[in-house]
């Protein structure tokens, strides 16, 4: 769904104030994504591989490109900016991705990993299980303590009568 430049838009002419907006063309999908012209990249890369349909390769980095100069990388905090005529934002695909199979193997390795007993993760999961007993242990406790308090206070009362004469 590719859009039609706009007369206002920061990649169809020179560099301007009064650009209201910034448009990356995501490599992947070939859409093109519209973002307010102080947007940062990181938010704008989330924002871009979010709408991204299953199987296409997310972005790694949003890059501004113009044949034949070297490119500017925008790190996630950098705003996004317009450099001019002939520079076009748009998102890099990492190194490796290029190709769906890389994808899904990469997925598929992830979570090979995930599923190995790593004793790091049940060392974790016992932690995690632990400090659920003690925090439990801690709440009984401290109700115990109330209902002797609370004990004590009654049979005070109940006795002060006695007590005083």
């Amino acid at each position: 769904m590719p859009e039609e430049p706009a007369s206002n838009s920061a990649t169809s002419g020179p560099p301007s104030a009064s650009a209201l907006f910034i448009e990356v063309n995501c490599k992947s999908s070939g859409n093109i994504r519209r973002f307010s012209a102080a947007t940062k990249a990181g938010f704008a890369l989330q924002i871009i591989n979010r709408k991204l349909d299953d199987g296409v390769v997310p972005g790694s980095y949003i890059e501004a490109v113009k044949e034949g100069e070297e490119s500017v990388s925008f790190g996630p905090t950098s705003v996004l900016a317009d450099y001019g005529d002939g520079w076009k934002l748009q998102t890099v695909v990492g190194e490796g991705f290029e190709r769906e199979k890389d994808v899904q193997a990469t997925h598929s390795q992830f979570a090979t990993i995930m599923d190995q007993d790593d004793p790091d993760i049940k060392v974790r999961k016992r932690t995690e299980r632990g400090n659920n007993v003690l925090y439990i242990g801690r709440i009984f406790l401290a109700l115990s303590i109330m209902a002797l308090f609370g004990s004590i206070l009654t049979w005070g009362l109940e006795n002060l009568p006695s007590l005083i004469r």
